[in-house]
């Protein structure tokens, strides 16, 4: 298979909560500020526009929600400068006290080199963001991951 034929990004997480609370916490930026970005205009709702902010690195993200499914899906798109990419999260409720996420990026463009470094920056990124997650819901923990992803150094 060619790098344009496998052409996304993919992280998965068990969270040890009900879905409906797994997912109320990725709409509502309430919840997701204290794990990812640090700053949202508004929650995701069907068809809306928001910005997200990650102060730490001086960083704003538009972001169109294409769709919504409660508690099965959120769709959006997100992304600067004219390249734009799709994500996807699925809920799949495994019991009535756990929630397995997925979350897909896909759509990346530029040659082979561009595309293979944004799936891994991306592959990370929701990577940390589901276990940051993770941490929270379950534990009520905030670790941080992101704002120590990149730190600055004295």
């Amino acid at each position: 298979m060619s790098i344009k034929e496998q052409n996304f990004a993919k992280a998965e997480m068990l969270i040890r909560k009900p879905v409906a609370d797994v997912f109320e916490a990725f709409v509502d930026p309430a919840t997701t500020t204290k794990v990812w970005f640090t700053k949202s205009t508004g929650r995701l709702d069907e068809n809306d526009a928001v910005e997200w902010t990650w102060e730490m690195y001086g960083h704003t993200v538009p972001i169109r929600v294409k769709s919504i499914d409660k508690d099965l899906r959120i769709v959006i798109e997100w992304g600067n400068y004219g390249e734009t990419t799709e994500v996807e999260w699925n809920f799949r409720s495994l019991d009535a006290g756990s929630t397995f996420v997925s979350v897909t990026n896909r759509g990346f463009v530029g040659n082979d080199e561009k595309i293979v470094s944004q799936i891994r920056d991306s592959t990370e990124g929701f990577t940390i963001l589901l276990a940051g997650m993770k941490a929270y819901l379950e534990h009520s923990v905030e670790l941080n991951l992101v704002g120590d992803r990149f730190p600055r150094s004295n």
